[in-house]
């Protein structure tokens, strides 16, 4: 069977994994992004803070190889959605803390000075003016986060986890066998694609969202 023969004899069961690949990456990318946004938000304006959240992911989260974190995982939370969830959203969380804390950091102090003059609280200052300007690095961070979440996710399948891993899994562990290639193949592309057209919705979100200035 060659391999379009393959996809079409079981493309709905390769939609329904891709249904689900994007069900898992999706709301950990939304709660990465909000505890990144908010670890930044509080850790931009001290040096010490800053060097500590961003090591702390760095070193800390991505020296551990995802494999091992789910399979550390496991044990406590077992099979399924709960390890994937939990990894997907730690590994989702450097990009968006580093460049949360390097957007708010580049923000015009004379436009924090202005946003100050005109009687603007701390909070307000912060979503409406810091925030606003901050805003296309951490889109830039969202977009690596969930290109690095996507491939993370096709591990999720050593823990019964939900997506398009148990099809490179099915197909590695009956390599020799007719169709082994073919879902390897179709599981690869599969990621590939979902990764390609999320990207194709962050630009978008960025037009809609950046003014032209900004943007550059």
């Amino acid at each position: 069977m060659s391999f379009w023969e393959y996809v079409g004899s079981y493309h709905e069961k390769l939609l329904f994994d891709l249904y689900q690949h994007a069900g898992a990456v999706f709301p950990c990318m939304v709660v990465a992004t909000v505890l990144g946004v908010l670890i930044g938000v509080v850790t931009y304006r001290r040096e010490w803070a800053a060097g500590l959240a961003t090591t702390t992911t760095t070193t800390t989260l991505l020296a551990i190889p995802s494999l091992a974190m789910i399979g550390l995982l496991i044990p406590v939370t077992g099979l399924g959605v709960a390890p994937t969830v939990i990894a997907l959203t730690l590994y989702g969380l450097l990009p968006v803390v580093r460049n949360a804390i390097v957007g708010l950091r580049g923000v015009d102090p004379a436009l924090v000075d202005a946003a100050k003059g005109i009687g603007m609280s701390r909070l307000p200052r912060l979503l409406r003016v810091e925030l606003p300007l901050a805003w296309p690095p951490i889109l830039t961070g969202i977009r690596v986060s969930t290109r690095m979440l996507m491939g993370i996710a096709a591990i999720a399948a050593y823990a019964s986890g939900p997506g398009l891993g148990n099809e490179i899994f099915r197909g590695i562990a009956s390599l020799g066998s007719a169709n082994a290639l073919n879902q390897v193949l179709a599981g690869t592309l599969g990621i590939v694609a979902l990764a390609l057209l999320f990207d194709a919705a962050y630009v978008l979100i960025g037009r809609l969202t950046i003014p032209r200035g900004i943007r550059g």
